[in-house]
């Protein structure tokens, strides 16, 4: 796809400030398109949108929480009347609680359903009487690989993006009658950004991601191909295509906790902490988390081959029984 196959068209992304979010906004500023940027940090959202300008694309910004719903609405309103029209909204916005489901505090999982998964649908509800409107769309939201692989240890976050699925694909069904309004998934599977940093961490330890890692701008391109030619869904990277395997595996969820708190237990002692559930991080704003070591990638990959053939081989062999 050549870049300036979609200047000019409207798009409206959530989550802009930092990783995926900031990484799609610049990834679109590149191809011309005019953006409307929302995050809760008005600091961040200025530097993005000063990046996005430079980078040849437009950009206002708007401060807005995905857990309002008035704050969605005044987003949709207000890109609407000042552009005409929403080409595209990107439901990007994420965050996530880690650690012993239990010894979370409850309004912290709250908190992770009220933006991973409300949010979401916030937003689906503010655009799409948009969409009709104009008879056109493209809604986008960014799964991710936990929509299909749950994780020990990040319970509500497994529960809002398996349930972000199963919306979306009722979404589709409701609108089969636009066919021009598309529903598109995306499924990174784990990328470098300062999420793992900045989320809500109650597991007393310094929490990293296991590899393989991906180059978060991996998934800003994938978005950006959906705003020109929309799919039901995408994955990015080879976890995330294999995820929707891993129900064949038996004991998944058993191995992955072992592997999880083995994982915990090797890592060093941290302070517990809300992160950026109930506010902004006060950490540095950008792109990377700065997580990514190209051996282990290399090497992890070939570990998740190997996994993924034992799945497909135990599919192949319920099958045939």
């Amino acid at each position: 796809m050549n870049m300036p196959e979609l200047s000019g068209e409207v798009v409206v992304l959530t989550g802009a400030s930092s990783g995926i979010g900031r990484a799609t906004a610049y990834e679109f500023a590149r191809r011309g398109v005019a953006l409307f940027l929302a995050a809760r940090d008005r600091q961040a959202l200025h530097d993005v949108a000063e990046a996005c300008h430079r980078l040849g694309g437009q950009a206002r910004i708007l401060v807005a929480d995905v857990s309002q719903f008035g704050e969605m609405e005044r987003l949709a309103r207000n890109a609407f009347e000042t552009a005409g029209r929403i080409d595209v909204w990107v439901n990007n916005a994420g965050i996530g609680a880690l650690g012993v489901f239990e010894e979370i505090p409850f309004e912290a999982h709250e908190q992770v359903v009220q933006t991973d998964l409300l949010g979401g649908m916030r937003g689906a509800h503010a655009v799409i009487p948009y969409f009709k409107r104009q008879g056109h769309g493209i809604l986008i939201n960014n799964v991710s690989l936990g929509g299909w692989a749950p994780q020990p240890y990040a319970a509500s976050y497994s529960a809002a993006k398996f349930g972000m699925r199963a919306f979306a694909e009722s979404l589709r069904g409701e609108l089969r009658r636009w066919p021009r309004i598309h529903i598109c998934n995306v499924y990174p599977s784990v990328m470098d950004t300062p999420g793992f940093r900045d989320g809500g961490n109650f597991t007393g330890r310094n929490v990293k991601p296991v590899p393989p890692v991906y180059d978060p701008r991996r998934t800003a391109r994938a978005i950006a191909r959906l705003a020109r030619q929309p799919r039901h869904s995408v994955y990015v990277g080879l976890p995330a295509l294999l995820s929707p395997l891993v129900q064949c595996i038996p004991g998944y969820s058993l191995l992955n906790g072992s592997l999880v708190d083995l994982s915990l237990r090797r890592a060093r002692p941290q302070s517990r902490s809300s992160g950026n559930l109930f506010a902004p991080p006060e950490g540095e704003r950008r792109i990377d988390g700065r997580y990514r070591s190209p051996r282990l990638h290399q090497g992890m990959l070939a570990v998740t081959a190997a996994a993924a053939g034992l799945a497909v081989g135990n599919w192949l062999v319920r099958r045939g029984r």
